[in-house]
């Protein structure tokens, strides 16, 4: 891996310009195949296997009229028959947007609420929700804007309108970018290098989101995917260049320092940028190259739930990290060689320079002095952070989740008021006649059984397939379609429909992707921590420090599921992110933080680990080399955090749910991950453990595999001998 990271970078550095040149172009490309040939992003919220499922894949096969995506145009007024034009006009102009196969007149159709304010009409479309795409549902919201002229108000919702809007941004991602900048400037201490991060994840992303769009053209993306890769890409894009960044200039400054005292005449700038970039790929790049393997790896793994919603956020993010770690092992070294001493321009006036990192190894020696108080303190905090998760209840945002500021969301508003928060969230009972023993006489019968539930506000009339061989039921909950009440319901009426019968719609299904979910999570969350381990095991030939590892993940992690559920479940300081009401944790959030999360932390800990491997192999010493690991990586691992941290909770300020969730969600594991566990829990826990840390069984040693050879411009040739084969 050494040899492999420090060859990308001799390449590029020798030939800057084409590397340069080659990116730009990719980028370019890139993003003009996703505007020209990229395709429209919608949710698939399809639980393989489940009932919903099959009895969706049904009416598609027998009834795919009754499978066709339905939106809502909504209409009101003080007295909604005063305007009965202007809904007929609009009516006509949505009629003529492409995939719109019929619109129902709500005065015809008889959808006007008995008040008389406010009314709906159906819109079928001739593809299912999921083919519909977003400029369909963008034509028709402009063909309702007319409308809107002489106090009447038209909103555009329904399943189809949900799941395929666009997750709109607010421009708060300006605002972390810019305090990355700010970290930045203080972390190096010049202009130049600061912006080095900056341009490279901007680049990262841009050419990641006109892949994704490529991507959409091949497969059902979600809306949320674009947001998540770019909120993870600008993270670790900026991270992995501040990484190599650092160090490459930490290395210059030994050169010149040496170069000095060797007094071997005039310096020559170019052999030693390029012997620092030398160290630089061969340390942190090594390190680049496992972190980003690692989110990678975590997210790909999100293909195991067979979920096409989770599946294309794991390839959409997976895609982008990729792109980030191919750009800080090629485009930074390029232009690095490009800027030569010229990175050291713009230095900060005010700045003081500090000598290697004395406040961070007091802070460490401080802990290491104290490690059992320590630990234990660290240990109480996490836990405390984490108790929330207990009563995590999960559930599915629907469109009342939203902000007011969405359409879909008034629109939903509107119904509940209108005709109750059952109509957001139809059920469809289909009946197969074809079953044997199945008789269409039955089915008046089972419309009764399902009326006389309490939780059914209402039952349509039977539809018929134009074969009669399959029949749909239209009902109608008394509660909105993210309730808990409403997944009792949805429990009980499967108990009511026969055998030959099952239950569709979006309201079925997010139920029924919320039970997957819960069965796949241990497999998924077991699968990852095993994974973890045996990469951490292979790089830093100890059975010690990947267990520890994992262990300290799974608290900042824990730390960050319970901050989530105070604030978005339990309504904590809700104001703060911008949150209307409390609302059930989204289904896919654990699975989506874990595989992000224990990615991400593998940043800091193989940063940190390497660093203090290095230390420990130079000098034996297991105490000294954590506090000498830590002083040499606390400023860049605690810029990196801010930076991260900075970037995550711009996208607090998101319309969508989901992305506030997992924008708080990150910013917190972040943050705890490169304070209290790095702080603090490393130093006390391997100040505790001792030389245990690096032991490893000297016959499972000869029989790992190698992951790459010591760096040797940083280690010595020999291991102490206490490192493999002895506990103490």
């Amino acid at each position: 891996m050494n040899t492999l990271t420090r060859r990308l970078g001799a390449a590029s550095a020798r030939r800057p310009l084409r590397t340069l040149l080659a990116w730009v172009v990719a980028a370019a490309v890139l993003l003009v195949l996703g505007s020209t040939v990229g395709g429209s992003f919608a949710d698939d919220f399809a639980a393989p296997g489940s009932q919903s499922d099959r009895t969706m894949r049904l009416l598609e096969e027998r009834f795919p009229e009754a499978a066709d995506g339905v939106a809502i145009a909504v209409f009101a007024a003080d007295d909604l028959a005063q305007h009965r034009a202007a809904v007929d006009a609009a009516v006509d102009r949505i009629a003529d947007v492409p995939h719109v196969a019929r619109v129902a007149d709500p005065f015809a159709a008889g959808t006007i609420s008995p008040d008389g304010r406010i009314g709906y009409a159906e819109i079928t479309f001739d593809v299912p929700s999921t083919r519909v795409g977003t400029p369909a549902i963008t034509a028709i919201s402009d063909a309702l804007e007319p409308a809107t002229a002489g106090g009447l108000t038209a909103e555009l919702g329904g399943d189809t309108a949900f799941i395929n809007s666009e997750d709109a941004t607010s421009g708060a991602e300006a605002a972390g970018i810019l305090a990355a900048l700010v970290v930045l400037l203080v972390a190096f201490g010049t202009v130049v290098a600061a912006l080095i991060p900056i341009v490279l994840a901007l680049i990262v992303v841009g050419a990641g989101l006109g892949g994704i769009a490529v991507l959409a053209n091949t497969m059902d993306v979600s809306n949320v995917a674009p947001t998540i890769a770019a909120m993870i890409g600008l993270g670790v894009g900026i991270d992995y260049a501040l990484f190599i960044t650092a160090r490459y200039r930490e290395a210059r400054g030994v050169r010149s320092r040496e170069a000095g005292s060797r007094d071997e005449g005039p310096r020559d700038p170019r052999r030693d940028n390029a012997a620092a970039l030398d160290v630089a790929m061969g340390t942190a790049g090594t390190s680049v190259l496992f972190a980003g393997g690692t989110v990678v790896v975590a997210m790909l793994a999100l293909l195991v739930t067979g979920m096409g919603f989770l599946i294309s956020i794991g390839l959409a993010t997976a895609l982008v990290v990729l792109a980030a770690v191919l750009a800080a092992l090629t485009l930074l070294p390029a232009i690095l060689s490009l800027l030569g001493d010229r990175i050291d321009r713009g230095r900060l006036p005010l700045r003081r320079r500090e000598s290697s990192g004395s406040r961070w190894e007091r802070v460490a020696r401080h802990v290491s002095a104290r490690p059992v108080r320590y630990l234990l303190a660290a240990l109480v905090f996490l836990l405390a952070l984490a108790a929330p998760t207990l009563s995590m209840r999960l559930g599915f945002p629907d469109a009342g989740d939203d902000s007011t500021n969405i359409g879909h969301r008034r629109a939903y508003d509107l119904l509940a008021e209108g005709f109750g928060p059952g109509v957001n969230g139809p059920l469809l009972v289909v009946v197969d006649l074809r079953e044997s023993g199945a008789d269409a006489g039955d089915v008046p019968a089972l419309s009764q059984r399902l009326a006389d539930d309490p939780g059914v506000a209402s039952v349509g009339e039977p539809v018929t397939s134009s074969d009669g061989s399959t029949v749909v039921l239209r009902v109608l909950t008394t509660t909105s379609p993210s309730d808990e009440a409403t997944s009792d319901t949805l429990d009980r009426l499967r108990d009511i429909v026969p055998a030959n019968a099952g239950i569709a719609g979006l309201t079925a299904m997010t139920d029924d992707l919320t039970h997957h979910l819960g069965r796949v999570l241990p497999i998924f969350v077991g699968g990852i921590l095993a994974a973890s381990f045996v990469l951490l095991l292979l790089v830093f030939r100890s059975i010690v420090v990947p267990l520890k590892a994992v262990l300290m993940n799974l608290l900042s992690i824990g730390g960050a599921y319970g901050v989530v559920v105070a604030v978005f479940q339990w309504g904590w300081l809700k104001e703060l992110v911008g949150l209307e009401q409390t609302i059930p944790i989204a289904s896919p959030l654990p699975v989506i933080f874990f595989a992000v999360l224990f990615g991400l932390s593998m940043d800091y800990e193989v940063f940190l680990l390497s660093r203090i491997r290095e230390a420990y192999l130079q000098s034996g010493d297991p105490v000294g080399s954590v506090a000498r690991g830590i002083a040499s990586t606390g400023r860049v691992i605690t810029s990196a955090a801010l930076i991260m941290a900075a970037v995550f909770l711009a996208f607090v300020a998101s319309p969508s749910p989901l992305s506030r969730m997992v924008g708080l969600g990150l910013a917190t594991a972040v943050l705890l991950d490169a304070t209290v566990v790095r702080m603090i829990f490393v130093p006390a826990a391997m100040t505790l453990l001792g030389r245990a840390n690096w032991w490893l069984p000297g016959w499972l040693d000869r029989r790992l595999p190698s992951l790459g050879r010591e760096d040797a411009t940083a280690l010595p040739a020999e291991k102490p001998k206490a490192a493999v084969g002895q506990p103490g």
